[in-house]
């Protein structure tokens, strides 16, 4: 089965059941960890999982894999391992190249969360999250409440539905890409930046318990807490094993940065310390590094398999830059030109910023002609990408206690890991928000994923 006929069968049998939308939604509402970052103590949820089938998850799970080795690549294939000209070229300023060449890892991590929109073709990245600061890693709570439902559990185990433990797969990615291994027990500082370390407690501190229970010693503090002394990183009386990087590389350019940062990256190059997810992840998180494996002038650099993965998965997606380029179909266009004439189908993003900073959608509603022309020019002058517009399918889930069905637009957020698809979680607005970014201050609700195994049959 696929993730329609799944989906088709699941509401036809909560609509002859009768059931409350809150009772599906189990504990969701009270669970610690996952409404401990929200801003009212209170996230929105959505009251049933997403389905993937067992081809679907496999397919996707190849093709995010190999994109993954293909991005990991690129400095090698098209720089001849010069990575600071591939940071440059995806769009980091010098400072954040200075930055991230004095606190690289040995290889890009593999855990990621794929962003994704699935239309009628299928599955298509929106952008990719890499490092220890994506989110996503605690949907396996989602759907462990969501599966407390009889009417859930007895569907999951008629189809072979399952899920996968993402915070324990996030342990296993700490220890082997930090050179651990299981029953070690390494000392860990969750590290996130000054000025914000205040608002983040309460979700780092429930972590922190987590990771206890999964096998690390962890602990929530900022980056300005640690210290270097006697050979070692040291958080109170703790020496440090690994440090989880959680602030970002926006937050190298604020004054004071250096003075904290040198001495932590200092102590790893010595080998003091590990840095889970080094800050050279932001070059290949970069979308700058995604049209470079959208752009037609790379095809040569990868395999076939590679290729047939990458046209499937990913949208058509350019640097914003002056000159020809050529569409899906083989025609070369003025790239100006053609985003001033196509503006509904088009958007730009920044090269380096998440959640939706930055974006203009050319669709939207109180974008004039005149208006998208002059973002377009703004693009020019500082590192943007314009990508095709993806058109969502909508997903059908019940809103209200007698079970009425609303219309959402979901982005799939797909993590990987050491292991390969690690699970899946899904954000969701309402269809009378219209295409807009899906985040939270557009009414993001939040749902998890469940997917057919290899052995589930068809």
């Amino acid at each position: 089965m696929d993730r329609v006929a799944l989906t088709e069968e699941y509401l036809a049998e909560l609509a002859g059941g009768n059931l409350k939308t809150s009772e599906l939604l189990g504990g969701l509402p009270q669970n610690k960890i996952l409404n401990s970052d929200k801003p009212n103590g209170m996230g929105q949820w959505l009251s049933r999982p997403l389905f993937l089938g067992r081809d679907e998850h496999t397919r996707l799970a190849g093709d995010l894999n190999n994109l993954l080795n293909a991005l990991s690549s690129l400095p090698d294939r098209l720089f001849g391992g010069d990575f600071a000209a591939f940071a440059s070229a995806g769009g980091l300023n010098e400072v954040q190249v200075a930055a991230v060449m004095r606190n690289r890892g040995a290889r890009m991590t593999r855990q990621t969360r794929a962003d994704l929109i699935c239309d009628e073709a299928g599955f298509k990245l929106l952008e990719l999250n890499i490092g220890s600061a994506v989110g996503g890693m605690d949907n396996v709570d989602v759907c462990r409440e969501l599966l407390a439902h009889p009417v859930l559990a007895e569907f999951a185990e008629r189809h072979g539905l399952t899920f996968m433990d993402s915070l324990r797969e996030q342990v296993n990615n700490i220890l082997v890409e930090s050179g651990f291994a299981p029953g070690d027990r390494p000392v860990v500082a969750l590290t996130e930046w000054p000025s914000v370390f205040e608002d983040e407690i309460p979700y780092m501190t429930q972590l922190c318990e987590r990771w206890g229970e999964l096998g690390l010693d962890a602990s929530p503090c900022h980056l300005g807490q640690l210290e270097v002394r006697d050979g070692r990183v040291w958080l109170g009386e703790k020496p440090v094993d690994i440090i989880v990087r959680t602030f970002l590389i926006r937050d190298l350019l604020t004054p004071g940065a250096e003075e904290l940062t040198a001495p932590v990256f200092d102590a790893a190059n010595r080998g003091e310390v590990k840095i889970f997810t080094p800050l050279d992840t932001t070059a290949y998180a970069s979308k700058g590094a995604l049209a470079m494996l959208s752009d037609e002038n790379n095809r040569g650099l990868f395999s076939a398999e590679e290729l047939a993965s990458l046209d499937r998965i990913l949208p058509w997606t350019r640097m914003v830059r002056p000159g020809l380029v050529t569409l899906e179909n083989g025609e070369r266009v003025d790239l100006v030109s053609y985003a001033v004439e196509h503006q509904a189908d088009l958007v730009l993003k920044p090269t380096s910023l998440s959640g939706g900073k930055g974006v203009v959608l050319g669709w939207s509603d109180d974008l004039t002609p005149e208006q998208w022309r002059e973002q377009v020019d703004l693009a020019l002058e500082s590192p943007y990408v314009i990508q095709r517009r993806i058109r969502s399918v909508l997903e059908s889930v019940p809103v209200d206690e007698d079970g009425t069905l609303g219309r959402f637009r979901p982005v799939w957020g797909v993590v990987t890991g050491v292991n390969g698809f690690t699970g899946a979680s899904v954000r969701a607005i309402p269809e009378a928000a219209g295409d807009v970014v899906v985040n939270v201050v557009n009414g993001a609700h939040v749902g998890g994923v469940l997917h057919q195994t290899a052995e589930s049959g068809a």
